[in-house]
């Protein structure tokens, strides 16, 4: 399984970015892609999940309303559109995925095996 996270850049507050994560090396029915970011000096922190097949989405709540993950299967693609970002959203995001992580655990970077490098965001204020 191969992870690559890409789209990340310098935004102005209120501004948007949309990360991209792709997927390559399985069929990924089964696994939740998950995002997860890490600040400077800060522990690496979970931003939002969605399930392959069910489509279903997770998100941090200092984030719901202001993100939002969507899918292309056809491009083996997960997105994730940034909306009205915030200084403190700056750090540098990952994409991770792994089958079969229950909802109890899919926060948790450690629910997830597989991890693409990152992508920094930078948002000024």
């Amino acid at each position: 399984v191969q992870l690559q996270a890409f789209g990340g850049g310098v935004v102005q507050a209120g501004g948007s970015l949309r990360l991209s994560c792709a997927t390559s090396g399985d069929t990924f029915s089964g696994y939740v892609v998950g995002w997860f970011r890490q600040a400077p000096g800060k522990e690496r922190e979970f931003v939002a999940a969605i399930r392959w097949n069910s489509r279903i989405t997770f998100y941090k709540d200092s984030v719901q309303g202001r993100f939002t993950l969507s899918k292309d299967n056809s491009q083996n693609m997960v997105y994730l559109q940034m909306n009205s970002l915030k200084p403190e959203d700056t750090a540098v995001y990952y994409c991770a995925a792994d089958r079969g992580v229950i909802s109890s655990t899919i926060r948790n970077n450690r629910a997830y095996g597989h991890w693409g490098r990152g992508t920094l965001v930078t948002v000024s204020s």
